[in-house]
């Protein structure tokens, strides 16, 4: 158990926003449930998947509920989150990723990761590919990539590419010169900011696990978390920790607005 004082001072079990917490046990919404869906209908039908949002939205739950929700036996999904080499560097790791020796030359590379793409087809395997942070790809490597998806004469859909990043990612691939990627990727989907139920929801839940049998954080205070957090789920376990640490300090039973506001160093808004 851990030795945390709020921990024990508010009868916990083990710290409540923890960033360790297996696939099985993440919280998503209603709606990023329903995203998952999107996802996973798009990649059982052999589709490119564009995905993006703003930090702290929750695009890594989403992308760890997709893993979990893809059957093995079927798929074979690849995560690169090094998005900044170029061409060939980026080739090697993705061959690095999928158990193959690397080439030398950029030819070779991109070889050898289309004869595996081939070589699963035949095994009947389905491999996908996710790139996140692929707002910084490079120029060189987004020209190539649709080249990567095209098999005999563009007639077969042999693999899924999942390109995950900030809302600046489409932006990059609207411009004309990335047409022929653009183009590829039917499935265009965008990760919307929680609800002020949402953020309550799930700060419940997680402090649920951790042992809690009451409310912690009163109702107001719930709704100021959700303003200042920004949906941001990082910012919502950073406020909520440091401020049942504070409430501990203080010797009270319960997180209440002006204590979270004092935390995150904001005025707390007036009842007007």
């Amino acid at each position: 158990m851990t030795t945390e004082p709020f921990v024990r001072a508010f009868g916990l079990t083990a710290l409540p926003f923890s960033k360790e917490i297996s696939d099985s046990e993440l919280w998503l919404p209603p709606s990023k449930q329903a995203l998952v869906d999107e996802l996973c209908e798009a990649v059982e039908q052999r589709a490119q998947v564009l995905l993006v949002g703003e930090p702290g939205v929750g695009k890594t739950c989403v992308l760890r509920a997709l893993r979990l929700r893809l059957p093995p036996p079927a798929f074979r999904l690849t995560y690169c989150h090094n998005a900044t080499l170029g061409r060939r560097d980026f080739y090697r790791q993705l061959c690095v990723a999928l158990g193959l020796t690397p080439a030398a030359t950029a030819a070779g590379v991109f070889y050898a990761v289309s004869a595996h793409v081939e070589t699963l087809s035949r095994e009947r395997l389905y491999p996908v590919f996710l790139l996140d942070e692929a707002h910084l790809l490079h120029q060189d490597t987004l020209n190539h990539l649709h080249v990567l998806l095209n098999y005999e004469w563009d007639s077969r859909a042999l693999l899924s590419l999942l390109l995950v990043g900030l809302p600046e990612l489409k932006d990059r691939l609207e411009l004309r010169k990335n047409r022929s990627l653009y183009s590829r990727i039917h499935c265009r989907l965008t990760i919307e900011p929680m609800t002020a139920d949402d953020t309550a929801d799930y700060v419940r839940l997680r402090l649920g696990r951790a042992g809690s049998d009451r409310e912690l954080f009163t109702p107001d205070a719930l709704t100021l978390l959700h303003q200042l957090a920004g949906s941001s789920l990082r910012e919502i376990d950073r406020v909520a920790t440091a401020s049942l640490r504070e409430a501990a300090r203080r010797k009270k039973k319960l997180v209440e607005r002006d204590l979270l506001a004092r935390i995150a160093g904001e005025p707390p808004p007036s009842d007007a």
